[in-house]
């Protein structure tokens, strides 16, 4: 009785290790409320919105201004707008990749420092983003 017990615990574990890379939705633990906000392992945190990728950058550029977070700089790979952007010694990259016309994928990455991921920061630029797009405060 014993060892099966050993077994199954082992055997979750083992199973936890492996799904520790899959992308985490963490609307269903009520972060963001109706926003599906994704968070990575590693720390970096996307949401898809439908709207054009020009009105999504223009929301996220008004959630940095709102935010008190400086825009750096600006660059474009291939169809990929990223901008560049600093706050508290943090570093934030955000990536928008339109997928249709009128959808966009927002990518968020803010590292406070040089490893460590700052996955809350990220969110709330996604979060701020959206009520602005929303209109809501």
């Amino acid at each position: 009785m014993l060892r099966v017990a050993w077994s199954g615990l082992g055997s979750i574990l083992i199973a936890g290790a492996m799904v520790g890379c899959m992308p985490l939705g963490l609307t269903a633990l009520g972060v963001g409320g109706s926003t599906a906000v994704t968070h990575t392992i590693n720390g970096i945190t996307y949401r898809t919105f439908t709207a054009p990728m020009s009105k999504v950058k223009r929301a996220a550029l008004s959630a940095l201004e709102r935010m008190d977070i400086t825009l750096v700089s600006t660059a474009k790979q291939d169809n990929i707008e990223i901008l560049n952007a600093a706050a508290s010694g943090r570093t934030i990259e955000i990536q928008f990749e339109p997928l249709t016309t009128n959808t966009t994928r927002m990518r968020v990455t803010a590292k406070n420092g040089g490893l460590i991921y700052d996955s809350a920061t990220a969110a709330e630029i996604i979060l701020q983003t959206e009520r602005v797009m929303d209109g809501t405060k």
